[in-house]
């Protein structure tokens, strides 16, 4: 004997699955009412029991919560929030003033669908916007959505309901295992001669110890123990660190030379900066403001200059120093693990897109075991 269908209580609803999104529908005034995109089952249901209770209140005359109020609001005060934890807070407001506000400022958080990502998304790619870019205007509305769940003021998060083809589109082009860094160590010292001071210190200190262009610029003595032979990284130029924590890298003999001689030949630097700020080329004062910190640009043209002069790749400060001391890190046989320590990457996968530098991938024995007979048909 078939087994008879269970069927649903009414006026409870119904939750389905529609390709890999789920959806809902419920009767209101009569009429069947739809909502579609949740990305799972729970949070489908968690929504339809909101719409029900809705109702359920409405007939027994309590009063039924009112919506969030416009995304133009609760952005503001996220954005004011997240000043307090996030250095990137200032380029989330230019993001969301420059690109986002215009399409999603009036609408209310579950209001704002895929249909209105996509045409988002298409919009910017046609005014020219890097793929990239856009993708960081994806991973804000994201980020924002997960808050707003938290907070109770939104119910789903569409950024996370985008379809495979459309996340496509906005797939960085930029492959890490493609970025140049300096090969040869020798290499490393002739980048270092080849620049002014304190241009050539700052090189040093992010080419031998991993520091990024901030920390090196920020870095103050302080922070170096030459002693026990660590440096603590403690700050940017914008504040706190990009992980939020401070870090710890080692001295090695090289730059550990280098630097005792840099501090008796500056024992009182401005601001207590191991690299002070430039003025001219060879370090002389010239007029104008005082720069607080060394200038980036003008350490990227430098470096440029230099490989140029040497006959290497012309690479950014970036590429010739944090990038080219994890690259050297793991050729010479360093621990993934400990290079995320010292990188300060908030998980290993991060640190892995060194791991195509590992000597022992390419080993000879290795590639033989992989080998197959092959004939010419």
């Amino acid at each position: 004997m078939a087994k008879k269908r269970r069927r649903r209580g009414k006026g409870l609803g119904t939750v389905y699955r529609r390709g890999r999104l789920w959806s809902i529908a419920w009767v209101a005034k009569g009429a069947k009412q739809y909502e579609h995109g949740f990305p799972d089952e729970d949070t489908a249901r968690r929504v339809l029991a909101v719409k029900i209770g809705d109702l359920a209140a409405s007939r027994g005359g309590l009063p039924i919560p009112k919506p969030s109020g416009p995304l133009a609001g609760l952005v503001a005060e996220w954005l004011k929030a997240r000043r307090t934890t996030h250095r990137s807070a200032d380029q989330d407001e230019n993001r969301w003033n420059n690109h986002l506000a215009s399409f999603l400022a009036r609408h209310s958080p579950d209001d704002v669908d895929v249909g209105l990502l996509k045409k988002i998304i298409a919009v910017k790619l046609g005014e020219g916007l890097s793929p990239a870019t856009v993708r960081l205007l994806v991973r804000l509305v994201s980020t924002l959505y997960s808050d707003l769940i938290d907070d109770g003021e939104a119910t789903k998060n569409p950024a996370k309901m985008l379809p495979k083809k459309t996340r496509a589109l906005i797939r960085p082009t930029y492959d890490p295992k493609k970025t140049p860094f300096i090969e040869r160590k020798k290499d490393i010292a002739r980048v270092y001669q080849a620049l002014p001071t304190p241009f050539s210190v700052a090189f040093a200190i992010s080419a031998l110890a991993g520091l990024r262009p901030g920390e090196v610029r920020a870095l103050k003595w302080a922070n170096v123990d030459l002693e026990r032979r660590r440096i603590y990284v403690r700050e940017s130029v914008n504040g706190p660190t990009k992980d939020k924590d401070s870090g710890e890298a080692p001295i090695v003999p090289g730059l550990h030379e280098l630097l005792v001689a840099w501090k008796k030949k500056n024992p009182a630097p401005f601001n207590d900066l191991v690299c002070p700020p430039s003025f001219g080329v060879l370090g002389r004062a010239a007029p104008g403001p005082r720069r607080k910190y060394l200038g980036e640009h003008r350490m990227t043209s430098l470096i440029k200059k230099a490989c140029k002069k040497l006959k290497l790749p012309e690479l950014t400060f970036y590429e010739a120093g944090r990038h080219t001391f994890a690259s050297q890190w793991v050729l010479n046989g360093g621990s993934i693990e400990k290079l995320r320590e010292i990188l300060g990457h908030s998980t290993v996968l991060v640190t892995e897109r060194y791991a195509h530098l590992k000597p022992e991938l390419f080993q000879e024995a290795d590639l033989l075991r992989a080998d197959v007979s092959l004939k010419v048909a």
